[in-house]
């Protein structure tokens, strides 16, 4: 009599769960005991040009609270509020498609955002997120 081929994935998710039922599992939190340092720019945050985080956001050149580079003066006292370690530039899903080089000098190359299908004017760019950050004062990071 032949016996059934039972593959060997069902065969270690069958024993795997057996023996996760018969452990009696235990965390144990030391407070005392350290590790090491946790570096301080794993909390930092970075901008991305989705909905109103650029435009309409840091920047509006258009704004009664812009400054005379069209940084928003309250959302940029509301950044220095929060302490960021560091912040990146581009971040999210917008630094798939952007070259820091469309965001440099007087004259911009709009191009198509692949990520949102939208235009982008790249009014907002390097330039702008290197001034922007001389004003909040966290570490840079640009890629």
């Amino acid at each position: 009599m032949r016996l059934p081929r039972i593959p060997l994935t069902v065969v270690t998710i069958l024993l795997s769960t057996t023996v996760a039922y018969g452990q009696n599992a235990r965390i144990k939190i030391d407070i005392d005991r350290t590790i090491g340092r946790i570096d301080e720019n794993l909390y930092g945050n970075f901008v991305e040009h989705l909905g109103r985080c650029v435009y309409g956001g840091v920047y509006d050149a258009g704004s009664d609270q812009a400054d005379a580079r069209g940084f928003r003066t309250d959302v940029m006292e509301a950044i220095k509020g929060l302490n960021v370690s560091i912040v990146r530039y581009p971040g999210g899903n917008f630094v798939s498609n952007y070259h820091w080089l469309d965001g440099v000098g007087p004259e911009r190359t709009p191009r198509m955002e692949l990520a949102w299908a939208r235009l982008e004017t790249n009014q907002f760019g390097t330039n702008e997120f290197m001034g922007s950050a001389e004003r909040s004062a966290p570490s840079l990071i640009s890629r």
